[in-house]
């Protein structure tokens, strides 16, 4: 029986800027381009449903040493919410189980509806979710038909507003907000406050962290295509550098033996470091070390260090 040629994974380190599609998964989008890349280590920076498209950061190599960065990060959606229906997925995909009246298109009760889901505020996560009950996902409960307890978690709503009605059902809207945001339940929110009941038709990410859809996302068939025709060459320069996740944070760049020290472990004493935080570190040619931490007695620590031979750097 012929066996599968063994795949040679490589050392390759960047964030890609996937522009994920409707259908699949963010771990199957995920999995698709580390085999087109023969990347030895890849993941991703906070899940999209398969309803949902847009975008979707993946780190290869080195760079999966801050994807937990762009998971704490903002994130910025375009919706489509359908009043009238409520499904039990909260989306498209579900089944509908319950049907209400339309709410009034008043701009002004549409707006004082809104402004009760801005700002902090408390959200049951959905049972068709990834969170975990007693070791199960909720979702594979919920397709059991079990329904558990959640208990409330504050997110912020940093903006939340009204683009237009597409028709008399559906009403897009713009929503920037912080992590662990079900925009989902949002919409549900909304329906209920509007008086009907609502579920997401559409969901697009357009920002996460300091990325923002555009000319540097690539669908998964560009890539394909790049492939193709290019080797993983053309791929390599769809690589953006891995400190380009956190390049809006302070960077401070140290000597070289400072430098030496850091890299193996040692906190070490910066003239002009900032007073507290996490930090960008760079070695004295500008080659990115990784993520530092001021320490209270003002030296900087190392808090993760990045492998600079097999990374990208921002010059």
């Amino acid at each position: 029986m012929n066996q599968r040629p063994k795949v040679v994974r490589r050392a390759i380190s960047g964030v890609v800027l996937l522009d994920k599609p409707s259908g699949p998964t963010s771990n199957q989008a995920l999995q698709r381009v580390k085999r087109m890349y023969r990347a030895e280590k890849a993941g991703h920076t906070g899940s999209l449903d398969p309803l949902a498209s847009g975008l979707l950061p993946l780190c290869l190599g080195e760079a999966t040493k801050v994807s937990a960065y762009l998971l704490d990060a903002d994130k910025t959606y375009i919706v489509g919410a359908c009043f009238g229906s409520r499904t039990d997925t909260a989306d498209a995909d579900g089944e509908v189980i319950e049907t209400c009246q339309l709410p009034s298109q008043d701009p002004t009760a549409l707006e004082r509806a809104m402004d009760t889901l801005r700002g902090e505020i408390l959200q049951i996560p959905p049972m068709y979710s990834a969170l975990k009950h007693q070791g199960q996902r909720l979702y594979k409960l919920a397709r059991a038909g079990e329904e558990v307890e959640r208990k409330p978690r504050q997110v912020t709503i940093h903006a939340l507003q009204a683009q237009g009605w597409e028709d008399a059902q559906t009403l897009l809207l713009d929503v920037h907000c912080s992590k662990g945001t079900y925009v989902r339940t949002l919409v549900e929110d909304l329906g209920r406050a509007l008086g009907s009941c609502a579920h997401v038709v559409s969901l697009r990410r357009i920002q996460a962290g300091p990325y923002r859809l555009g000319d540097q996302s690539v669908t998964l068939d560009e890539l394909e295509t790049v492939l193709a025709e290019q080797g993983e060459e053309g791929l390599d320069t769809r690589l953006l550098p891995t400190d380009s996740a956190i390049a809006d944070w302070p960077k401070l760049t140290l000597g070289a033996d400072a430098a030496w020290f850091l890299r193996r472990g040692q906190a070490v004493i910066v003239p002009k470091a900032p007073i507290g935080g996490l930090l960008r570190l760079y070695g004295p040619e500008e080659q990115f070390l990784g993520i530092g931490e001021v320490q209270d007695d003002g030296r900087v620590a190392p808090k993760r260090l990045i492998a600079t031979q097999k990374n990208l750097e921002i010059k």
